[in-house]
């Protein structure tokens, strides 16, 4: 028999989470011999927790709020894009070495390329609406597509300001948008993302002028609870093709598992709505 491979997502609170349902569908589906838990720990105790877990027999990671910033001195090792994000969402031990890396990008963009294929990332620019690490790796995404213009605007400017300035270390894509200027960039996008809570459940909703959007645009809003915000209703009744959010969610365990388990599991209708159903 293959050895057991135990994986987790550490978070504090955890009990939101819905990666054990991910994993666990797909470890099931592909009769693997593993598991997937979720475990709660407190940042003070990160370092101390994670490493009697790997010394449990825990291989693989997945890290929630608020620990995807905390855990990057803890790691040996990160891949380049955990490094541009500055956060890590996925941990794999290998040898003995804690290596860190973020698949939130590539969630976002595989989940963007899937709903919408051949979405053209050249054809204009794209406004992200938020600055935290969501947006961050949503950013670096863009970055790689060679997309002419990514803004970002924020209700507080100086953190658009902050994610410009450190990812323009990068490239020199990256323009700050003061929040009540956003809509005067519409006209010059293809590609509006929401990566703000307005809009989730028990949170305010996001305004846009999508009069002033360019035409054929693609509306994404990454919140899933509610799946259908009011952000997106309003984008399809002024005629824009709409991308939803529980992909991103879906995706980025995708590469996380095929990390750890060496199996690349498939993003289906039956774990779409598995997960919805928990929402």
């Amino acid at each position: 028999m293959s050895e057991f491979i135990k994986a987790a997502v550490i978070g504090h609170p955890i009990s939101h989470s819905k990666s054990p349902i991910i994993h666990n569908h797909w470890i099931e589906k592909y009769a693997l011999n593993g598991s997937y838990e979720a475990i709660d720990i407190h940042p003070d105790n990160l370092s101390a927790e994670l490493d009697k877990l790997i010394a449990q027999g825990y291989s693989g990671f997945n890290f929630t709020l608020p620990h995807k910033e905390l855990v990057l001195p803890y790691c040996d090792e990160l891949e380049q894009i955990a490094e541009v994000i500055g956060a890590v969402n996925c941990l794999s031990v290998k040898d003995g070495k804690k290596i860190g890396s973020n698949t939130d990008s590539y969630g976002f963009l595989a989940n963007l390329t899937h709903q919408k294929q051949g979405i053209d990332f050249q054809g204009g620019a794209a406004l992200v609406i938020g600055a935290g690490g969501a947006a961050r790796a949503i950013v670096s995404a863009l970055m790689s597509t060679r997309m002419p213009r990514i803004y970002v605007t924020n209700r507080t400017f100086e953190k658009a300001q902050k994610l410009a300035d450190e990812l323009n270390m990068f490239t020199d894509l990256i323009v700050p948008v003061a929040w009540d200027k956003k809509d005067q960039v519409l006209d010059q996008c293809t590609l509006i993302v929401n990566t703000t809570s307005l809009g989730m459940d028990g949170q305010p909703d996001l305004e846009i002028d999508f009069g002033r959007l360019s035409k054929g645009a693609l509306v994404n809003d990454i919140v899933y609870a509610p799946l259908q915000t009011k952000f997106l209703k309003d984008a399809q009744a002024s005629g824009f093709e709409t991308v939803t959010g529980i992909g991103m969610l879906l995706y980025q365990a995708q590469q996380a598992f095929r990390k750890w388990f060496h199996v690349n599991p498939e993003v289906d209708e039956e774990l779409t709505q598995k997960v919805l159903a928990q929402i």
